[in-house]
């Protein structure tokens, strides 16, 4: 894999791990919500115009377009499975910034993610 290609799939990944943690602050921000009938509307308002909301949309809608083109630079089954490194960095990223909880268990899956996605590169 070049180094354009590997790019391509790190900025995918980046933008994956900053939409996720942009769509939930801005779930923090708004509160725990239900959708029913009646409030639908005040929530899908909400929800639409939470600035933390719109550019993790921005953000995925900008990582498909990436991600088409790594697509069209490396195989699928190389490309998709690097994918999971966003596990890796959003995990990182929670408990940085939002103050999650980062255990030994979590450590342990986020290696094995890592050890996954070397041995993948390397075939």
């Amino acid at each position: 894999m070049n180094f354009i290609s590997f790019s391509l799939i790190f900025t995918g990944v980046m933008l994956n791990a900053a939409a996720q943690i942009l769509m939930k602050m801005g779930t923090n921000t708004i509160g725990h919500f239900e959708f029913n009938i009646e409030n639908v509307l005040p929530i899908g308002w909400k929800l639409a115009t939470e600035w933390h909301i719109v550019t993790a949309l921005f953000c995925y809608g900008v990582s498909v377009v990436v991600w088409m083109l790594a697509l069209s630079r490396v195989p699928v089954s190389i490309a998709f499975p690097m994918l999971s490194m966003a596990y890796v960095v959003t995990a990182v990223a929670a408990w940085y910034l939002l103050g999650e909880a980062f255990n030994p268990t979590k450590m342990m899956g986020i290696g094995i993610i890592i050890f996954g996605v070397v041995v993948l590169s390397r075939a």
